[in-house]
């Protein structure tokens, strides 16, 4: 009852340019070797010829002994960095593992790491994820952004008494804790099942696996563990057709369990998200002749432990390739940093082309972890205005804000206006009466410096600028004088 391609296929998406995901159909045989053939992928950017990022998805059952990726001749192929990100690491049963997904890509644990964008660790184990000591105890050897625990499937029914469960529950998590005190755990509930009509011992096995988990969690949490967290059957909410057997998913009910996980994940993790594209984080890589965009967020992480900033900027290629560390190819004006803002302790960690939601992926992917600055000024949204509304513009700011307090609560945080560029001086001044606004109410620090850069006429002035947009050596010398009213 679970096709060949899930138990045996492969799986291919893409990452653009844009940071946008595609999904890669193939034509498929399936002998000794199976064999996926991708015709007509793309293989250049809108922006530059290397092609999009790909990721591959391995069978969901079937254990792979040999693999062969073969591409064209000519085609740019390069294996990237595994990110230095701990993962979100999932202990569970068949369910987890993917059963009954129609394709690797379709298990809900594949879909969540996609939607969350992590590295992802599927411990699913079909029929035997039953929270035993000896798995535990090598699990826990995993530095991980959080454990997730959902064994009660492979739990209940069975020869496991109520008061055994209890004890494998409570000594999962005291094991887990005492390796990892701060790491969060989530405990989940049994989905349910779709056959609870024809089947009601079935539904009350279930039902008291839940019952006796919850008074386990309720225990835990009165002995004062800490950061322990539940995602409930209500949350989850499996429907009629979600089900292939009635009691492993379907495509749909993958879908629906991935998205109560990602909405409890990302409570959990501070992560959330908006209706708006500038609401949902992503990562870009548009110009990689310059700089390349998740190097220079490995270099911000490792200087974020070796030598972290004691203040930051954070923007677009306005800033990034002012000057400054980490350095860049193209420096457009060096002297301000050298003899002003690095003796300061000032990082710039502006990236060239990014958007609100590149901005808001980098900073829910550690580059305000574990240090505490004294300032952060945040000047984003420039690269915005072709695609969005200044509501939608500031629905983005408004997360980003509230993410970078969550992380830097003891940093002064100063929102800074848009600067002016050709032909959009009326827009901008409307959306930074409005970024105004948005400081007031979050009650951070609002700087404006486009006075700096206009005419009498409220025009730019092209004196300043390279190409309208850029500021020019006079321009950045202009900006440095405006800065000093802001930088402590």
């Amino acid at each position: 009852h679970m096709p060949a391609t899930g138990v045996s296929g492969l799986d291919l998406y893409a990452i653009d340019s844009d940071g946008e995901e595609l999904w890669c159909a193939a034509r498929r045989t399936f002998a000794d070797t199976v064999v996926y053939s991708y015709n007509g992928l793309i293989t250049q950017s809108k922006y530059h010829n290397l092609g999009p990022e790909y990721r591959l998805y391995l069978p969901l059952y079937n254990h792979v002994d040999w693999l062969e990726i073969g591409v064209a001749d000519d085609a740019h192929f390069e294996f990237l960095p595994v990110r230095n990100e701990k993962p979100i690491v999932i202990y569970g049963t068949s369910i987890t593992q993917g059963a009954c997904a129609s394709r690797p890509g379709m298990a809900w644990a594949s879909i969540v790491g996609r939607k969350m964008d992590r590295p992802l660790i599927n411990l699913g184990f079909s029929g035997n994820g039953r929270l035993e000591k000896e798995v535990v105890d090598i699990i826990k050897e995993i530095e991980a952004k959080i454990f997730v625990i959902d064994c009660l499937p492979n739990l209940v029914g069975g020869d496991v008494t109520d008061e055994e469960l209890t004890r494998r529950i409570l000594e999962t998590v005291h094991l887990f804790k005492a390796a990892h005190p701060d790491v969060p755990i989530l405990l989940v509930d049994h989905a349910g099942y779709t056959d609870g009509l024809t089947n009601d011992s079935r539904k009350q096995a279930y039902i008291n696996g839940n019952r006796v988990q919850h008074a386990a969690y309720q225990s835990l949490l009165k002995e004062g563990v800490g950061h322990l967290y539940y995602l409930t059957n209500e949350e989850i909410g499996l429907e009629l057709d979600d089900m292939v057997d009635g009691t492993h998913p379907t495509d749909l009910g993958m879908v629906h369990y991935a998205e109560a996980y990602e909405a409890k994940l990302r409570t959990i993790l501070k992560e959330p998200l908006g209706k708006a594209s500038t609401t949902h984080p992503i990562t870009q890589y548009r110009e990689p002749s310059n700089y390349d965009w998740e190097k220079r967020h490995r270099e911000i992480l490792e200087l974020n432990k070796t030598n972290p900033p004691k203040s930051i900027i954070i923007a677009n290629s306005i800033i990034h390739f002012w000057g400054g560390s980490p350095k860049v190819k193209i420096i457009r004006e060096s002297a301000t940093w050298d003899d002003y803002l690095s003796p300061k302790g000032f990082y710039n960690y502006a990236y060239g082309w990014d958007r609100v939601e590149n901005v808001l992926w980098r900073v829910y992917h550690g580059e305000l972890d574990g240090f505490d600055a004294e300032q952060i000024l945040v000047m984003i949204g420039t690269n915005n205005l072709h695609l969005n509304s200044n509501d939608e513009i500031i629905e983005g700011l408004k997360l980003l804000t509230e993410a970078i307090k969550e992380r830097q609560p003891t940093a002064e945080l100063v929102l800074m206006g848009i600067l002016p560029r050709r032909d959009y001086e009326e827009r901008i001044t409307a959306l930074n009466f409005q970024i105004a606004q948005l400081a007031g109410a979050a009650d951070v620090r609002f700087a404006d410096l486009g006075s700096y850069f206009l005419q009498e006429d409220n025009k730019v002035n092209e004196s300043l600028f390279s190409d309208g947009l850029h500021p020019n050596k006079a321009g950045y010398l202009r900006l440095r004088e405006g800065l000093k009213e802001v930088v402590r």
